[in-house]
């Protein structure tokens, strides 16, 4: 229990420190490893309840593109059934029933042939799952029901704790603030990057200061946009989007500010005006880069005195506007160039958020990969949807001009390809594999301060074996990585925990895979 005993502090003291429980990963991995990382099993879970489904928090024997799905238990009835059982559930051989992990645990696609899991309670509320698959059956018959339902005690226990913690942080902030509580429960993002911004977006999420969200095209501005509005004191109020680049000059001022019947030719009845439509809730101005420098003293005046008066009206009129103005180009440039208003650009940067590119967070990369993966998987039909090693090394060596949007439409398109080959009868059964050839990347994966893939897996003092053709991709697989675990563990005098830093892996995955491949 020494083991469990320094995760367990581990995890409350980064709670202390003011991280969320889906920011925890390393934290709960070890607790994880250290309650059940003995077991015969392949892989193992600890999912948390989230809004819809189970959010995995830690995952064992699997890549960490699965804490990126969200496992809906309308559609996946194992977990259901284990949601649902008093005890330890345990699946005969012969279940019908699709695993969640099916062709995820090894290079294979082999499917669970023995499976198990525990359901975490508070009572009658569901706080998470604990899961343990094993690719050969009855390989886990011999773990003992009441020693599971013990560490699933303590699993269940430190998820209340860490709520309990979460929650109070949240009463003391919203005491404090005199606001709605500014605890938020992002996608528990790996990059020191996101978790940053999204401190930030707490921090000005419940107040009325205009925000200023700038960043690449692609890296999400407009979800953002969302989460702030969604989080704010004006969240039942509406949320108005309006492209500026898409608005013909002049049409502007009609349709920020609205007009009277007759204003114009062509007036022929009164028109609100998006400022009018966003009155109690929140006005997002995207491309605000693009607004007309003679249409800007308008806006201007709205933003200090808080009120319109739409063409044709004499009538000024009051609006409550909370505004998030978006765009990719950088302002102050602007303004140095003498294309946009000096003035204006202060009164819309008070809080001023810059999104990180994805090229500076490549720890979200997979994460992201994850979640668009269960959204093709659902919208293709299929049986479980993933990437093999050559398709993962790609996408973090790539530079990602088009950021998370790009990401997300190179997965749609690689997962239909990759759909394509399996055959017609099987297609909805399959677990389909995305390679390297599906995503169809350009030739120069990465930009010229990326290192490629491959000089990541070598180096001049350990060149890569020479692999025999007559091999099996799995045999040719396991000698590069019995080769190069070899030689890390070499290069850190044998020690499996540094060399485990070292692969960016988990320790207790490490051990089992040396185990697998003859190393220990």
């Amino acid at each position: 229990m020494t083991i469990f005993s320094r995760a367990l502090r581990e995890l409350l003291a980064a709670l202390s420190d003011g991280k969320r429980l889906d920011e925890l990963h390393p934290q709960w991995s070890r607790l994880l490893a250290a309650l059940v990382g003995n077991y015969p099993a392949d892989a193992s879970t600890l999912m948390v309840s989230v809004e819809g489904g189970l959010q995995p928090v830690a995952v064992l024997g699997m890549g960490h593109e699965v804490c990126g799905r969200r496992f809906q238990l309308a559609a996946h009835p194992r977990l259901a059934a284990i949601a649902a059982h008093p005890q330890v559930c345990r699946f005969p051989r012969d279940c019908a029933l699709p695993d969640p992990f099916d062709g995820l645990l090894d290079a294979d696609l082999t499917h669970v042939h023995d499976c198990m899991g525990v359901a975490l309670r508070d009572g009658d509320r569901l706080l998470g799952m604990l899961t343990l698959d094993a690719l050969i059956p009855e390989q886990m018959a011999g773990i003992d029901d009441e020693e599971l339902m013990a560490a699933a005690e303590l699993l269940a226990t430190c998820l209340r704790l860490t709520g309990q913690l979460e929650d109070t942080r949240s009463r003391l902030n919203q005491v404090l603030s005199s606001e709605q509580s500014a605890s938020l429960h992002s996608p528990g993002w790996h990059s020191a990057a996101m978790a940053r911004l999204y401190e930030s977006l707490a921090l000005v999420a419940p107040t009325d200061l205009s925000v200023l969200l700038h960043g690449e095209t692609g890296v999400g501005k407009e979800r953002l946009t969302r989460y702030l509005h969604e989080r704010s004191r004006r969240s039942n109020g509406p949320l108005v989007k309006v492209n500026c680049a898409t608005l013909p000059e002049s049409l502007i001022e009609s349709a920020l500010f609205g007009h009277r019947r007759g204003a114009f030719s062509g007036a022929s009845r009164d028109h609100r005006g998006h400022f009018a439509m966003a009155d109690g809730g929140t006005l997002m101005l995207d491309e605000i880069g693009e607004l007309p420098l003679a249409q800007q003293p308008r806006l201007l005046r709205v933003l200090q005195e808080g009120e319109i008066q739409p063409l044709g009206s004499d009538q000024p009129i009051k609006v409550d506007v909370r505004l998030i103005a978006v765009t990719n180009r950088d302002l102050a440039e602007e303004v140095a160039a003498g294309r946009f208003r000096e003035d204006l650009y202060h009164r819309l940067s008070v809080f001023p958020l810059r999104i990180p590119p994805l090229r500076e967070r490549r720890e979200d990369i997979l994460l992201l990969a994850g979640h668009f993966l269960e959204d093709n998987r659902v919208r293709l039909g299929l049986a479980n949807l993933r990437l093999d090693i050559s398709a993962e090394q790609a996408l973090l060596a790539w530079h990602w001009p088009g950021n998370v949007r790009e990401l997300e439409h190179t997965l749609s398109r690689a997962a239909l390809r990759a759909m394509g080959e399996a055959r017609p009868e099987s297609r909805r059964s399959a677990v389909v594999c995305i390679g390297i050839k599906h995503l169809d990347l350009p030739v120069e994966t990465g930009s010229s301060d990326v290192e490629p893939a491959a000089d990541r897996l070598s180096t001049p003092d350990c060149p890569p074996p020479v692999v025999d053709n007559m091999l099996s991709l799995r045999e040719a697989t396991d000698t590069f990585q019995r080769h190069h675990i070899e030689q890390v563990l070499a290069a850190h005098d044998h020690n499996w925990a540094a060399s485990a830093r070292a692969l960016d892996m988990d320790s207790a995955n490490l051990h089992r895979l040396g185990r697998r491949l003859g190393l220990k």
